[in-house]
């Protein structure tokens, strides 16, 4: 009988491998699936069973996890047995195993308003002023996640055409659009830029971005925390608000699945509110 030590490292390559998942991504797994092993002290797939799962649930709960922390350690032991179980490893089935209900998420979003003052904010026609309008510009532009943005090169975007492809989670391509004024702002920088290093667009990391980003929120008097997650939600909500539909969001987006991009549908809910107040009942007032 194979060790389950063996089994997590042959699913783990498979992750890697087959399923295209990055090194971060499995090192989690890793760590994930590390914890249930070291709490159940079993050493073969066929000793998980509901009743270990079920005090393993407890155990995470009452290490004060949040629900959505939980989840992750679950969702990782969900994959590995679904693993096993096209391998034909006997173990527990899969769908057995439920996630925790999780309240609906509460998105951190700009108004109109602040997200313009915050695009307006980088001052200046030095390099580093251009640069940092050119990527706020771009993340309301496309939406793109900000490893998305840090790994693009000079050669992947099509600036005269406004549109590219991008690699997303999962090793998954989409494509994304440049808006007018996101074309003009990368223009602006590239013609003012000099040579940098291994040929990357913007020659960021994402911690830097995220400092920038908050840097110029601050000097835009935002108050609310803004991140380039937030220009994310504010390329999805200014979509919707002006009439796309979910499923096209979903594939601007990147999400695998639409119940992801389902945490905008308060945004068209309300719009239905409006078109209600708006012409419900007329004949009758």
């Amino acid at each position: 009988m194979t060790s389950l030590e063996v089994l997590k490292k042959q699913f783990l390559e498979y992750l890697e491998i087959e399923k295209g998942r990055s090194v971060k991504t499995v090192e989690n797994y890793d760590r994930y699936l590390r914890r249930f092993f070291d709490f159940s002290k079993i050493g073969s797939a066929d000793g998980i069973n509901e009743d270990m799962v079920r005090k393993y649930r407890l155990y995470l709960n009452r290490a004060n996890l949040d629900k959505s922390t939980q989840n992750y350690y679950i969702i990782a032991l969900r994959m590995f047995l679904k693993y096993l179980s096209r391998h034909n490893v006997p173990a527990l089935d899969a769908e057995k195993i439920e996630l925790a209900k999780l309240a609906q998420r509460q998105l951190d979003l700009l108004d109109i308003s602040d997200l313009e003052r915050l695009l307006a904010s980088p001052k200046g026609a030095n390099e580093k002023a251009l640069r940092d309008k050119a990527i706020l510009e771009m993340f309301f532009s496309t939406g793109l996640r900000i490893s998305e943005l840090c790994g693009l090169g000079t050669e992947d975007i099509n600036i005269k055409r406004g549109e590219f492809s991008v690699r997303g989670k999962g090793g998954k391509v989409r494509v994304v659009f440049l808006s007018d004024r996101a074309k003009t702002a990368i223009n602006n920088y590239l013609e003012k830029r000099k040579e940098i290093e291994e040929d990357k667009l913007f020659a960021v990391t994402p911690r830097s971005v995220e400092r920038m980003v908050k840097k110029y929120a601050i000097a835009a008097g935002i108050m609310k925390k803004v991140t380039p997650h937030v220009l994310r939600h504010a390329f999805a909500t200014d979509l919707l608000q002006n009439g796309a539909d979910l499923r096209s969001v979903q594939a601007l987006l990147g999400h695998a699945n639409i119940s992801t991009t389902q945490i905008y549908t308060h945004f068209t809910d309300r719009q239905l509110g409006e078109v209600h107040k708006a012409f419900h009942g007329k004949r009758r007032r």
